[in-house]
């Protein structure tokens, strides 16, 4: 029987490499974790208490310290150089990085040593879409092999934004795009706040700052049936849930760029560091009122008393998604937890530098996939 993966978690924050390892089901042991973020390090002891969690920088490793682990996989979000000097290559590399990291310098340096190393690799830009998660996450990954060990697909110098047709539970994939048309059921109009009732940009009344173009992209995300509704994600009943309800601050100030949903949606867009604490591109709010039509409380918005403005506004009861929620579309298994003393602002924060553990999880499984 062959031993168990020895793997090293580098920029290790909460442990989301971790958990798409363990979901990956692939026999392998985390050697060391290591991330300078307290909070993080806090969290990641929390739910993985046996792991060895290096609390320093990357760039405080000496080698000899790294090729004491003599492990096999690395996982890691930004790029680090220190592995082109070590004794031992590792077999296999994930990394994962912002949209934009595939156009940087700090990509061509990592091509360069892998090429020079000896290394197959694959690019790809994959968003949670991928996997039917109505959640809106576009990231860079590269995944790498020792050429002696090929991979169980063509590799392509292009960057895929879709998991090759042979990845292990493929059948549960459809195309990363944020939308796919085949998929969408057959209806015209969906049941989520969209304003306006009709996509012809001739046609569309956009009660909010958006363009008939973005209405439209939302209204078919919306009827695309191979991506799950958000009420599959939401937490059931939450004490105190009055804390994650919209002030009425924000409510007047940001009305009219809010990206709003309802649980019956399948999309959200991208949860920042920033949500939860500022509201402007941090992240959609769910609409929890349901049985209120979104267009009617816009309508003629600008024309009411900053008192009426309030009144419709929070007759459609909008609050943030709770961390647990977030975590869930972020596949964090329900056993993932925070330790009490992280505030609610830490943990949006946290969340937010994140990444999504069921991509990684595919992605170890197709990297260690036989031809």
């Amino acid at each position: 029987m062959a031993r168990p993966l020895r793997v090293l978690e580098l920029y290790s924050g909460i442990g989301g490499m971790h958990c798409g390892l363990t979901e990956s089901g692939v026999a392998a042991e985390v050697v060391a974790a290591v991330d300078v973020n307290t909070i993080a390090n806090e969290v990641y002891k929390y739910n993985f208490p046996y792991t060895p969690l290096w609390p320093k920088s990357i760039e405080g490793l000496s080698l000899k310290e790294l090729d004491a682990l003599s492990f096999d996989m690395i996982l890691m979000s930004p790029p680090c150089q220190p592995f082109t000097r070590l004794k031992k290559q590792p077999a296999y590399i994930l990394l994962e990085n912002v949209k934009g990291f595939e156009t940087s310098e700090a990509r061509e340096a990592l091509i360069r040593t892998l090429e020079k190393g000896g290394y197959a690799y694959q690019e790809f830009l994959l968003s949670p879409t991928c996997l039917g998660i109505p959640n809106s996450r576009l990231r860079y990954f590269l995944i790498a092999k020792l050429q002696k060990e090929p991979f169980a697909f063509p590799t392509t110098s292009k960057i895929l934004e879709e998991f090759p047709s042979q990845c292990p539970g493929s059948k549960r994939i459809i195309h990363c795009s944020e939308s796919n048309p085949q998929a969408r059921v057959e209806q015209k109009y969906s049941s989520c706040p969209l304003s306006g009732t009709d996509c012809d940009p001739e046609k569309t009344v956009l009660y909010k700052l958006e363009t008939a173009v973005e209405l439209q992209r939302k209204q078919t995300q919306d009827n695309d049936s191979s991506v799950r509704m958000l009420q599959d994600f939401l937490e059931g009943n939450v004490e105190e849930m009055s804390q994650y309800f919209l002030p009425p601050k924000s409510l007047l100030r940001y009305a009219l760029i809010l990206d709003i949903v309802k649980p019956t949606c399948r999309r959200s867009t991208c949860f920042t560091k920033g949500y939860g604490h500022y509201v402007e591109g941090t992240g959609s709010v769910l609409q929890t009122a349901t049985d209120v039509e979104i267009d009617t409380v816009y309508k003629s918005l600008d024309l009411l008393t900053e008192e009426e403005k309030l009144a419709k506004l929070s007759s459609l009861k909008m609050r943030y998604f709770t961390p647990r929620e977030i975590s869930n579309l972020h596949g964090f298994p329900a056993t993932f937890g925070f330790p009490e003393e992280v505030t609610k602002k830490q943990r949006y924060r946290l969340l937010g530098n994140s990444l999504n553990v069921h991509i990684v999880s595919c992605l170890i499984s197709t990297l260690l996939q036989s031809p």
